[in-house]
């Protein structure tokens, strides 16, 4: 069986009426995680008829695991039973925890915030699954905004063990521990994020796609070859390219973007315009057919420059941005070193935590590289951290 089956029931910490709000992908598999733990649950969404999708695909999401051995028909049965779907906010009134997963639009969030404060009790801790919007700002559209927090889930919810916790400047102390201690008790590992744009993950990843896009802008590499040089070279399940047909090219542009324009627009998460044309031309990726590849029956991958010795040096390049936009969220408070490195291997399953990455080719590697980066171009997104230079000056590691 699997760990499923053996997450901590969260009657022993007093949650057990869990609200969800919208019957999407998130908010389904958040909705199966709860459950799991044999939390009641009730999925709110307005729209009735993607409550009865949302259903389905549960229901046939729970018959794939059935058919893996990794659960039985009576956990099966269990985790439906434990879910309830509405379309009247009402419902959700008697929630201990409420998480919120739909559209990425402040104002709409901010509305369904307002109504459903009215509505729970003032014990109740309010969520936000949020990616990118200020958990501040969600947090002051409540009355009492220190009961608010974000808790960030990674797709799909159900297999993805990391979750960023998010407190904004309103909230109680005791709100980030009762969240945490609710989510551990589902079953997930999680990581304290300061409320920044992208907190851990889509902040520090952010050089994973967009190097290797600039790197192809400037006729460097190919799409194939990048992607052959970080799976081969680097270690990693994906390469950039077709991690972005995966995700699609629309949402990630649409995070980049958003990253871009909360961070004052500095140079360091600049968008590409390759993917803003991709977005645009609705190349998507994998889900329609096309993008950096073709999907489509009978295409074949184009091949990659296999040269180890150019590879290496690009690499490189794009290790060391990733190492320094690490180091600069460890330099600003936004997470601890841990939380860092355990949210990128879990998160976004890279091979090693970056933080112990830069320690392994040295501090004074990274400096260089970066160094050399900003003397070629005298672009901003190619900034050395302070603290990678002050390692490098006082001769010390991450750990």
């Amino acid at each position: 069986m699997s760990n499923q089956n053996l997450i901590i029931d969260d009657q022993q910490s007093g949650i057990t009426k869990i609200g969800v709000i919208g019957s999407g992908t998130m908010g389904r598999g958040i909705a199966q995680v709860a459950a799991t733990a044999n939390c009641k649950v009730v999925v709110y969404d307005t729209n009735e008829e993607a409550l009865k999708e949302s259903e389905r695909k549960l229901i046939k999401v729970l018959n794939r695991l059935i058919e893996k051995g990794k659960i039985d028909q009576v956990k099966r049965d269990q985790i439906l039973n434990n879910i309830e779907s509405s379309t009247s906010l009402d419902s959700l009134s008697e929630s201990d925890l409420v998480i919120e997963a739909i559209i990425e639009n402040l104002e709409i969030k901010r509305s369904v915030f307002q109504n459903l404060e009215k509505l729970v009790s003032k014990d109740c801790i309010i969520a936000s699954n949020t990616s990118s919007l200020s958990i501040a700002s969600l947090a002051a559209s409540c009355e009492h905004s220190d009961r608010f927090i974000g808790i960030h889930f990674f797709n799909p919810a159900p297999l993805m063990k990391l979750v960023e916790i998010i407190p904004a400047i309103q909230t109680d102390q005791k709100t980030t521990e009762g969240a945490t201690k609710i989510i551990k008790n589902w079953g997930k590992l999680t990581v304290l994020a300061k409320d920044t744009p992208g907190f851990i993950v889509n902040r520090v990843a952010r050089s994973f796609y967009g190097e290797s896009l600039r790197i192809y802008d400037e006729g460097i590499a190919d799409f194939a070859t990048l992607d052959w040089i970080m799976k081969e070279i680097g270690g990693f399940r994906m390469g950039p390219f077709e991690l972005m047909d995966f995700i699609g090219n629309d949402i990630n542009y649409t995070v980049t973007e958003t990253v871009f324009k909360e961070f004052f627009y500095d140079g360091r998460f600049k968008p590409s315009f390759t993917q803003k044309r991709m977005a645009e031309a609705g190349l998507l990726g994998r889900k329609t057919s096309k993008g950096y590849y073709d999907y489509s029956e009978g295409a074949t991958r184009p091949e990659p420059n296999m040269d180890k010795e150019k590879g290496s040096v690009i690499f490189n390049r794009i290790l060391c941005m990733l190492i320094n936009e690490a180091a600069d969220s460890l330099y600003l408070g936004i997470a601890s070193r841990d939380d860092i490195d355990t949210a990128m291997t879990t998160g976004v399953n890279y091979p090693k935590g970056l933080l112990k990455w830069a320690d392994e080719i040295g501090i004074t590697q990274c400096v260089k590289t970066l160094d050399d980066l900003f003397d070629l171009y005298h672009e901003e997104r190619y900034r050395c951290s302070p603290i990678l230079r002050q390692m490098k000056n006082s001769n010390t590691n991450f750990y």
